[in-house]
């Protein structure tokens, strides 16, 4: 089974900074991507940022390119969120996912964690 422990997140004023951290653990055979989403009330879940495990190469939703910067550290398999210029509309709950094969006979899938509040005050 594997696990995302997130940490992270809170209050903080527009035009502020946070730095959301994301942990997995358990077995598994290959990682393809580890990321996060955010779902605010009301609204579907969005992706924000996603990093792929092989390239490294990031990817970033067109709300946040410019002022969030995702970075991972394969050894320990994390991955971490830094977030500059907040706006009230980044509040949400973010959650981090990560695609991983368990085994070699079985597909990627993805594993969520139990997401982390962002609340960014005007």
């Amino acid at each position: 089974q594997v696990q995302l422990d997130e940490s992270g997140g809170g209050l903080v004023q527009a035009g502020g900074s946070l730095r959301l951290s994301c942990a997995a653990s358990g077995r598994t055979f290959s990682t393809y991507a580890m990321g996060w989403f955010r779902q605010a009330p009301g609204k579907e879940r969005e992706f924000v940022a996603g990093v792929s495990w092989s390239s490294g190469n990031t990817y970033y939703g067109d709300p946040v390119k410019g002022r969030f910067a995702i970075s991972r550290d394969n050894a320990k398999r994390t991955v971490a969120l830094q977030m500059n210029s907040l706006r009230p509309e980044d509040t949400a709950v973010y959650l981090c996912y990560v695609a991983v094969k368990t085994t070699i006979a079985t597909p990627y899938r993805d594993y969520w964690g139990q997401g982390t509040q962002v609340t960014v005050s005007s």
